[in-house]
């Protein structure tokens, strides 16, 4: 039987025989994990909880890669915590320096087939080459530490059919917003994206990557490319060519739903504010003045983006009225770039160079001036993103964002260079890459790891684990949320919000502090409490400090009109049991404070249909479960470290 190659990759690693319906529940082996550094503390914490001495994946990696801003001693605490972990565990280790997570472990440790579960929601930034790369919570990279099959609903596997080729001006980025432009914030949500076609065949990875690691803004399950030709290209350049094998949909086979995108067709594209399928031509955007362009993160940093970008300003000038900074992704790229003379066009040019970190995409430094306008290559404009919720983000590919530097108000770059814009289809990827791992810690033997002592500063607290639920549950409503409630809006970006992660004592005193300052205080003296919620709730990044925070302060249920994938299984793995209007418009009927009535609360979930009461509104409405039956287990066990521990007892006593 024919098939794509989302199915080929799952079914080598289905831990039990699976139809692999779509919507159904599938198990599955993982290869290799992920995390980096403002995400992790809670992932190890929680493994050193389990009790096993080493992980049991092929291959997991820690990366010290976003928050390199040492404001004070939390950060550098976090780290040298995460290096003592990785080495008490057998973990590999990125250090500070070596780049962003997503770029190395393309480079360094991807490979075509494998399946990889990484703590961050652009995991699947690792689909240029051909793996299947899921992003997930951070509980839930514990769990694949742990050996213990993940599950995962099958997805849709979408073919997006690409011909042509992307003019001069253009961008792999153009590629991803006109997706966003046709299928919406919402629209990949249970879908794997898998590109095919001849213009799929001519994108270079390092083209791939821009498109695959945005696709969790449509919120995909994830996205994949052929491993091919261009694939092997890559992997010889990083002289890994022994770790290429090619992996190819079979001739004929099915896919749930099909698209198409000419590639020649595309113009240089702007998603406006406040999220990233608000989007419009370029050249229809209002020519406003832009006080800020940042060049890079982990979605547009490849040598290929930076070096067209750097064509783009040779010979001219950053405007006097903007601030234009460049955050490369990787310390090999950054290397080769500099070799090859671009860093130095960059610099003439006025732009500054950041240190090689996530950063500014997640308001880590570079945060925009009040009332700011500020073009971008990263992946995110939600409002507040970027650490000022005054200014306004706007996403654009490299070549466009220092046309727009140039300019000093929204431009492409065939608007600064005319005819010349014809020379940037002559940059391409490196044939070889630098190779230096120096800066990458491989992981003791077992017997030496064992004598590892893991060092915790005074910014390294407990893993607050819930309690089961009880059989019947009587709190108010603690906040009544819009439509797109982020994660950022629940647990605020930034150098100094980050650093506090590893705390959630302290972190959860700024749940939804930018959203409504006064929810944690008063979701603390209800002491037990609802969220309601609207479309897409918990939506953007992976991080599971959305779910705790809210936990810790006594949040016991969420009911929202739709939950985003990677935020509802956060809440099951920590114990707050999400929930879904059966109705809609019962949300209306809603304020925050009113009491809340829950009956036969545990006989009501087997169901996954419960009756509940607003006692304040004096009216009853139903809601659903939209939950597996191990996901059921987990809510009902009070998360999945409490679950976890139940699962590897009975393993242990049957072996």
């Amino acid at each position: 039987m024919s098939m794509n190659l989302t199915k080929k990759i799952l079914k080598v690693h289905l831990a039990k025989p699976s139809e692999m319906i779509p919507g159904e529940e599938i198990f599955l082996k993982v290869d290799q994990t992920l995390t980096h550094d403002i995400n992790a503390v809670m992932t190890y914490l929680a493994f050193e909880a389990v009790g096993l001495d080493r992980t049991q994946v092929e291959t997991s990696v820690s990366y010290l890669d976003h928050n390199l801003l040492y404001l004070d001693n939390k950060t550098p605490d976090d780290h040298i915590y995460l290096q003592s972990v990785a080495r008490r565990y057998g973990v590999y280790v990125s250090r500070p320096g070596n780049g962003i997570c997503h770029a190395v472990h393309v480079a360094r440790f991807g490979a075509p087939g494998k399946l990889s579960m990484g703590g961050d929601s652009h995991t699947p930034h690792g689909g240029a080459i051909g793996m299947l790369c899921i992003g997930v919570g951070g509980m839930d990279v514990a769990t694949a530490m742990t050996g213990v099959p993940m599950r995962l609903k099958m997805p849709k596997v979408v073919k997006v059919t690409l011909t042509g080729r992307l003019q001069p001006g253009c961008n792999a980025k153009e590629v991803i917003l006109e997706m966003l432009r046709r299928v919406g914030i919402k629209g990949g949500l249970g879908k794997v994206f898998e590109y095919t076609g001849p213009g799929a065949a001519a994108l270079s990875v390092g083209e791939r990557v821009t498109i695959a690691n945005m696709g969790a803004e449509m919120g995909a399950t994830t996205s994949i490319f052929p491993a091919d030709e261009q694939v092997r290209r890559f992997m010889k350049a990083q002289h890994r060519e022994e770790d290429y094998k090619e992996l190819l949909p079979d001739e004929g086979c099915e896919y749930d739903e099909e698209m198409e995108i000419d590639l020649s067709r595309l113009e240089p594209l702007c998603a406006c504010p406040h999220q990233p399928d608000n989007v419009i031509p370029l050249k229809d955007v209002e020519k406003k003045k832009v006080q800020q362009v940042f060049i890079g993160s982990c979605t547009n940093a490849s040598y290929s983006d930076i070096a067209k970008a750097a064509l783009v300003f040779r010979g001219r000038h950053v405007n006097e009225n903007v601030s234009c900074t460049c955050g490369i992704s990787s310390k090999q790229i950054y290397i080769q770039l500099m070799r090859d003379g671009y860093l130095e066009m960059l610099l003439n040019a006025g732009v500054r160079l950041l240190e090689l970190a996530c950063g500014p995409c997640c308001a880590i430094g570079q945060s925009p001036a009040t009332d700011g306008i500020a073009v971008r290559t990263s992946n995110r404009n939600f409002k507040g993103r970027a650490g000022n919720p005054t200014a306004q983000i706007y996403l654009v590919n490299p070549e466009s964002a220092a046309a727009t530097a140039i300019m000093g108000t929204f431009a492409s770059a065939r608007d600064v260079m005319g005819d010349e814009v014809e020379k940037l289809a002559s940059v391409h990827e490196p044939e070889e890459y630098p190779i230096d791992d120096s800066m990458i810690m491989e992981p003791l033997p077992e017997e030496e790891a064992k004598q590892v002592e893991i060092v915790r500063g005074p910014n390294i607290q407990p893993l607050p684990v819930p309690e089961a639920p009880s059989d019947y549950l009587k709190a108010q409503v603690s906040l009544k949320a819009g439509d797109n409630v982020s994660t950022d809006d629940i647990t605020p970006a930034s150098a100094e919000f980050s650093s506090m992660r590893s705390n959630i004592p302290l972190m959860s005193q700024y749940c939804y502090h930018r959203y409504d300052p006064e929810f944690a205080a008063r979701a603390r003296s209800m002491g037990k409490s609802f969220i309601i919620g609207g479309e897409n709730y918990g939506q953007g990044s992976s991080r599971e400090h959305a779910a705790i925070n809210p936990m810790y302060l006594g949040v016991k249920a969420v009911i929202a009109k739709s939950i985003a994938r990677i935020h509802k299984g956060n809440l099951i793995n920590h114990g707050i049991i999400p929930m879904v209007f059966e109705n809609p418009a019962d949300y209306d009927r809603m304020n925050m404070g009113d009491e809340l009535d829950i009956r036969d609360l545990l006989e009501q979930m087997k169901t996954r249909e419960l009756e509940v009461t607003d006692l304040t509104g004096g009216f009853s409405f139903r809601v659903r479960l939209e939950l597996s039956d191990s996901e059921l287990e987990v809510v009902s066990s009070g998360g999945q470290l409490r679950y976890l521990k139940k699962q590897l007892e009975e393993q242990k006593k049957n072996s």
